[in-house]
This record gives structure tokens, C-alpha cells and sequence, in this order.
């Protein structure tokens, strides 16, 4: 079996985030672009945003280390550590309140067959 450890990569990925000029960084653990299911661990410094964009399928966040806050519209949800949210439809951002890491599990739709 394969695992990863969630805390370290958590780390690893917060301190590369501290290090880059956008203040974000990001490692895919499972899946890919060409999948139906992925999930990629983001970190996010305080202050950090990722701009409003469009989900490529359903989604969930969930909190790993730090607070956030999704923003859809006119509404908004707050994270802390274990905090679990399902992503909304609509276009949406996300911001780090404080130096934060999230872990996006994305459920893309497959093509039919033969596309």
C-alpha cells in the first residue's frame, strides 16, 4: 500500500509556500489532470488567495494546519484544523487567514466512451 504523510507533507509544502513569491504552493497526491479523482495538498501564507475560478467537478476541502475561508458570492464559510466543506458549484476563492494548508479532493466527470 501507499501512503503519505499528510502532517510532513503539510509542512514541507508550507515552508516552499513561505519561500515563493506568490505565497502558494502545491503537490498532487493522488491522480492527475487525465483522472476522475484527485487530490492535491495547497499551502497557502496568511494573506494568500487563490483567485475566483471555476471547480472542474465536485469538490472538498478540508483543513490541515492554519484557518482559511471560502467565499462564493455572496457567501462564505471559515476553516479551522478539521474542518471539512464541500466546495459550491459556483465560482469561488479561497484565502488564507492564516498560514494555512488544505487538502482539494476534485471528482472530475469522465467522458462517455469513444470521446
Amino acid at each position: 500500500m501507499e501512503s503519505t504523510s499528510l502532517s510532513s507533507l503539510a509542512d514541507a509544502q508550507l515552508e516552499a509556500a513561505r519561500g515563493a513569491a506568490s505565497g502558494r504552493s502545491a503537490q498532487t497526491i493522488h491522480g492527475g489532470h487525465d483522472r476522475s479523482l484527485r487530490e492535491t495538498v495547497i499551502a497557502l501564507v496568511s494573506g494568500s488567495t487563490l483567485s475566483e475560478h471555476e471547480s472542474p467537478g465536485e469538490a472538498t476541502l478540508q483543513v490541515v494546519q492554519g484557518r482559511v475561508r471560502l467565499s462564493s458570492g455572496e457567501d462564505t464559510w471559515e476553516g479551522a484544523v478539521g474542518d471539512h466543506v464541500i466546495i459550491p458549484g459556483a465560482r469561488h476563492s479561497l484565502t488564507a487567514l492564516e498560514d494555512a494548508v488544505v487538502l482539494l479532493t476534485v471528482v472530475k466527470p469522465m467522458p462517455p466512451e469513444g470521446a
